[in-house]
């Protein structure tokens, strides 16, 4: 069974996503606040957090940062704020996707789907476990990646979208693609959220982000892998 960390302060949304979670056989455990998130977290292990950032006694952002000090769990944000800084924050700090309120429950519960598969990974060929570059190493199995000598941090998000590309070297992965593939969605509409995540991971893996070398843009289409 699936299980899912509702953080969320009002009592009628955890309500409602409680029975919707439940009626599709998911396990839920909810929080009221940031330091009962934290310690369900740790005590239940979670196979992905749902977020609220307006929390009575931290800023979501807090309980983001906090939960990526030792865990990958998929982390969706769902809020008011609807700021793109207040995404980009949030996004920043580890979190996986974000849902603006109101939302409707089916697109909620696809990102959900979208979230736990991303995190499971899918076996690849041993020819392709490891692949260099002239800038950073990413080993597909271990699921780690590493630049200059040190171990880079990627979100799940973040590793999903490279894994697909660097699975694909040299062919062009569609933006509807990606989409589907990692938020189970796509919309165009939804570009956005490729043009945040490319950028975040060209800045952890190119040597000069503002001119890539390996995570190159096809403008209007999509993005390829050169190795």
């Amino acid at each position: 069974m699936t299980r899912v960390l509702v953080v969320e302060d009002d009592p009628h949304l955890v309500r409602a996503l409680v029975i919707n979670l439940e009626a599709r056989r998911y396990g839920v455990d909810a929080a009221p606040d940031g330091a009962t998130a934290l310690r369900l977290a740790a005590a239940r292990q979670p196979d992905v957090v749902l977020l609220d950032l307006g929390l009575p006694d931290m800023d979501g952002v807090e309980v983001i940062s906090a939960l990526r000090g030792w865990t990958r769990v998929p982390i969706l944000v769902l809020s008011a704020r609807r700021a793109s800084d207040e995404k980009v924050a949030a996004l920043d700090a580890g979190a996986d996707d974000y849902v603006t309120k109101p939302f409707g429950m089916d697109e909620l519960l696809a990102r959900l789907r979208a979230a736990v598969r991303r995190s499971e990974g899918t076996p690849l060929a041993q020819e392709t476990m490891v692949v260099e570059t002239a800038d950073f190493t990413v080993d597909l199995l271990a699921k780690k990646v590493v630049r200059g000598g040190e171990d880079v941090r990627l979100t799940p998000t973040e590793w999903h979208l490279l894994e697909i590309l660097i699975t694909h070297p040299g062919r062009l992965i569609t933006q509807k693609h990606l989409l589907q593939e990692v938020w189970g969605v796509s919309q165009t509409s939804k570009t956005n959220y490729l043009r945040v995540y490319m950028a975040q991971l060209r800045r952890k893996l190119e040597a000069d982000p503002s001119h890539p070398r390996h995570l190159i843009t096809e403008p209007g289409m999509g993005y390829r892998f050169e190795g």
